[in-house]
């Protein structure tokens, strides 16, 4: 494995756990609700789509 791909397989564990912890945090606050806006839901999936795409993008 040479630094590179070393360097992009580090990018895409951080991104990822960054994606699962926003998920968290996101389950955590609306799990106690009863009603969640669609607009909620939309920034929260669009955040962790930023957060995977840089995955990609570093591939």
């Amino acid at each position: 494995m040479t630094e590179a791909d070393a360097e992009v397989g580090s990018v895409g564990t951080t991104s990822i756990e960054e994606a699962l912890a926003l998920i968290d945090k996101g389950l955590g606050v609306m799990i106690d609700r009863q009603l969640v806006s669609t607009s909620e839901v939309t920034d929260l999936l669009l955040d962790v789509r930023a957060l995977l795409s840089v995955t990609s993008a570093a591939s």
